[in-house]
């Protein structure tokens, strides 16, 4: 599989609005933007056009508008005005222009455009607005894994980037819309596919596929027996989906080694339940609905780290509540509630990652899932984040957080507190740790928090906090509903927060 392969469409880079090699230019901006036209030397000979349909709609930069243009100026003679509304109030944020971009390639296509060229005009407050808006445009380009392999089709023959701003996405921005069009295509992939083509076998295929001519190295755990010793809560979950081989648990490895001296080292988990049917805690009443889903933490996880693959399925062999089962950490854990499967699937790979993590360079571990309800009821769309100690101290949510505003895909903070330790102790002498208890996360105190703190103690990360003699940072990242409904094409969230906050160097 081919780097240009996962890319919705070809991306380049435009000299000039006036280039006959599109058919469209989609011009995304502000009410505000309007009297930056005569400086940007690129956009200038629309500024009349854009003048005078501002006479005729007054509200044109608050909505989606196709105008015709002379062909001297744009050969195509099509000018699709995407407005992002306001963007100077304190509540506006750098989202308006991703939307905005996304609403303007949708007009595009419904108009028969095939080769559009995207311009966002700068905007001082967010320095990286053309990237955000480019991300945005790109939303519904994206064509669903089945029907490229059925179909072999794509929407568009190209995306044209002409960068007008001075920030330093700007300088090289084909290029970072690119690594982030064949990512995010990965996450949907792997999120969004259904779960008999994205059962964990075929995962396991399709991202070995993926990287096989990159520099990440994929390693994949497939013999059951090793995953009954080595990852025994991960068995459990998918115990009732063994009589199937094409259920079968995987555990995939990914993992990048840069150039040069190693100064940082990230181990990031993601929870990958194929499909949640909730186990013998039986989801019913259409909940099952969008459960295919339920694997995009792993599927954000694509990039470095363990995607723990798993199907929760009912059935003579499923696991159940009352169980007690030995983790890989030693600690014991009573089963309370079999549609908690997802704190369950990310244990032991956490265990075996804090393992290499004591003997790596300024280690920093994660975990990744779409694990409570309770965290969308707290949050909307967006994901939380919370740091345990070492991680605290070091600020790293905050940081974040601050970029996740930057690049438009914001993250809450969550706190940990006492409490959150003391629920998972256990009710009887069986058992270290209750998995949690019988009520779903929304009706209980404290959904989303209480499961990272029982990943600390479970997996013994607790026992490397900051009063510790090898302190190891570790955050846990509940993604809740941040990549939307289903089965609208989601956006991949928070990737691009993660790795901008990974990378860049004041994170």
């Amino acid at each position: 599989m081919s780097f240009t392969s996962l890319l919705s469409t070809k991306i380049v880079r435009a000299a000039s609005i006036a280039d006959a090699a599109f058919d469209a230019v989609v011009l995304v901006g502000s009410q505000e933007s309007v009297t930056q036209f005569g400086a940007i030397k690129q956009v200038s000979a629309i500024a009349p056009v854009v003048d005078k349909f501002l006479k005729l709609h007054n509200g044109a930069f608050h909505s989606t508008s196709l105008v015709q243009v002379d062909s001297s100026v744009v050969p195509s003679g099509r000018l699709i005005l995407a407005g992002t509304g306001h963007v100077s109030r304190d509540y506006d944020d750098v989202r308006r222009y991703q939307a905005a971009a996304r609403k303007g390639i949708e007009l595009a296509l419904s108009a028969g455009v095939k080769s559009p060229l995207l311009v966002t005009l700068p905007n001082s407050r967010f320095p990286n607005a053309e990237l955000v808006a480019a991300l945005g445009a790109l939303t519904p380009v994206y064509t669903p894994l089945n029907v490229r392999e059925e179909e072999n089709k794509q929407k568009l023959h190209q995306l044209g980037l002409l960068a007008v701003g001075e920030s330093d996405t700007s300088s090289q921005l084909e290029k970072l819309v690119a690594a982030y069009d064949a990512s995010f295509t990965v996450c949907r992939d792997v999120g969004e596919t259904g779960p008999e083509r994205m059962a964990p076998p075929r995962v396991a295929e399709y991202v070995q596929g993926a990287f096989a001519n990159g520099n990440i190295k994929v390693t994949v755990v497939d013999d059951q027996s090793v995953i009954l010793k080595d990852f025994p809560l991960m068995a459990a979950v998918n115990r009732a989906a063994n009589a199937v081989k094409e259920h079968q648990a995987r555990l995939i490895r990914l993992e990048y080694v840069g150039e040069g001296e190693t100064q940082d080292t990230f181990f990031v988990v993601g929870k990958g339940v194929t499909i949640d049917t909730g186990g013998c805690d039986l989801k019913t009443g259409g909940h099952m609905f969008g459960m295919c889903r339920d694997k995009y933490g792993s599927a954000v996880v694509g990039a470095v780290g363990y995607m723990c693959m798993v199907r929760n399925s009912i059935g003579s062999r499923a696991y159940t509540c009352d169980e007690v089962i030995t983790s890989r950490s030693g600690k014991r854990i009573h089963i309370y509630n079999t549609d908690a499967e997802g704190r369950l699937t990310m244990l032991d790979p956490l265990t075996l990652a804090k393992e290499e993590a004591l003997k790596a360079k300024n280690p920093h571990l994660f975990t990744v899932a779409t694990l409570t309800g309770h965290e969308v009821l707290s949050y909307g769309y967006y994901a939380a984040i919370m740091d345990n100690g070492p991680a605290k101290a070091s600020g790293w949510a905050r940081k974040v957080q601050e970029v996740g505003d930057e690049f438009g895909q914001p993250i809450e903070i969550s706190r940990l507190h006492p409490e959150d330790f003391a629920f998972h102790l256990a009710e009887c002498e069986q058992a270290d740790l209750r998995q949690g208890n019988t009520k779903p996360s929304v009706a209980t105190l404290r959904g989303h928090q209480t499961p990272a703190a029982f990943l600390q103690m479970a997996s013994r990360i607790d026992e490397h906090g900051t009063d510790s003699s090898h302190p190891l940072k570790y955050t846990h990242i509940d993604m809740g509903g941040c990549e939307g409904d289903h089965p609208s094409v989601s956006f991949p969230n928070p990737l691009v927060t993660l790795v901008a906050g990974l990378v860049l160097p004041h994170v």
